[in-house]
């Protein structure tokens, strides 16, 4: 016998259209220009999970579940408790009789048939869901004591995922904050203490170029955002800084192996007698490089200006120092930014995996 046969212990489970058990309503018209005017503590639930923004007004209260109706994230299932505004993109989904009905139990259950929300959307032109599509829906409704049940033990999990990821955040939060305390620090020296050079003198800049030429490779092919593709041809096979020259002028890349990059990207042949790439690559994230930029436009940088930016040059062996202590850091941060990544998945995967155990009513 299932878990859920032992659960439902041979209670009927009645098969009710959302319609008929829910009244089904959009929010009103809701703009940017109002959020900006209107700057407030409520949250704006319109097209998507997050709230859009915050104003002084609001049209919601206890009235937590909701649909997006338009949009990229049509069909998603929203969930907003107390005092919000919902906007005209987002359905609500109002229990009608609360002995009937756990709002919360048909939160998780719209999670559950989250494909078959999907599949009554219509993706020409904008996203879009019709209330009238959604009304027929087919949802379980067994006994108000079972719903309960369930949403204890999901809830259960969903908080424990909330929990872990708070714990896991505030811990990759200290451990970045202190990398960067310790990075300024150690890269902070005084104008008589060592030798300051421009980056000038002690690498030379380059530009990408076009790869669509190449064959596929194993040779990554790096953009302003990162890794883009892969070719079988490098630019460039010593390590090197590869700083933006268009987009987000600060992300930069360290990499010590073959690469190739495109033109809105810098690329650095570097002095090694002088100066540690790495060294190099650490320096310049203390640097603003943003407040470089010259564009009116789309933010960019030019050789010229970076080859100005001065960079103090201390011994090799303090260069490498200050380098083993940073990457310590980094080894760190990267730890646990992955580590809370994988385990937000497995939490996941676990909440989901009760949810179908739980949710998987048959339909006689």
């Amino acid at each position: 016998m299932s878990f859920l046969d032992k659960l439902l212990e041979g209670v009927e489970v009645e098969w009710k259209p959302l319609g008929e058990v829910a009244e089904i309503k959009t929010g009103q018209a809701v703009s940017k220009n109002m959020i900006s005017e209107n700057q407030g503590t409520y949250p704006v639930i319109n097209s998507g999970r997050e709230p859009l923004g915050f104003i002084n007004i609001w049209n919601t209260n206890n009235d937590p579940l909701g649909i997006t109706s338009r949009g990229a994230g049509v069909g998603s299932i929203t969930w907003q408790e107390g005092k919000y505004f919902r906007g005209n993109l987002n359905y609500s989904i109002s229990i009608k009789d609360k002995n009937q009905l756990n709002v919360r139990f048909l939160y998780h259950l719209l999670n559950e048939i989250q494909m078959e929300i999907h599949s009554l959307c219509t993706f020409q032109g904008i996203p879009a869901l019709n209330a009238s599509n959604l009304k027929p829906l087919l949802i379980p409704i067994p006994t108000i004591e079972i719903q309960q049940k369930i949403v204890a033990i999901l809830d259960t999990f969903t908080e424990l995922t909330a929990e872990l990821t708070s714990e896991l955040t505030s811990e990759l939060t200290a451990r970045k904050s202190q990398y960067t305390y310790y990075r300024e620090k150690l890269l902070s020296f005084d104008e008589n203490q060592v030798e300051w050079k421009t980056l000038g003198e002690v690498l030379t800049i380059k530009n990408g170029k076009d790869y669509k030429s190449f064959k596929v490779g194993d040779i990554p092919v790096y953009g302003s955002g990162g890794v883009m593709t892969y070719i079988d041809t490098p630019i460039f096979e010593k390590p090197s800084v590869l700083i933006p020259r268009k987009g987000s002028l600060g992300n930069l890349f360290y990499v010590d192996f073959p690469f190739w990059t495109v033109d809105t990207l810098f690329w650095t042949d570097i002095n090694i007698t002088v100066v540690l790439p790495k060294y190099v690559y650490y320096y310049l994230q203390t640097q603003k490089l943003a407040d470089l930029n010259m564009a009116g436009g789309v933010p960019s940088l030019t050789q010229t200006i970076l080859n100005k930016v001065k960079i103090p040059i201390p011994p090799l062996s303090e260069q490498e120092r200050i380098v083993s202590i940073l990457d310590q850091f980094d080894t760190l941060t990267t730890s646990i930014t992955e580590g809370l990544t994988k385990e937000i998945e497995l939490r996941k995967k676990q909440y989901e995996y009760y949810r179908d155990m739980l949710l998987s009513f048959p339909k006689n």
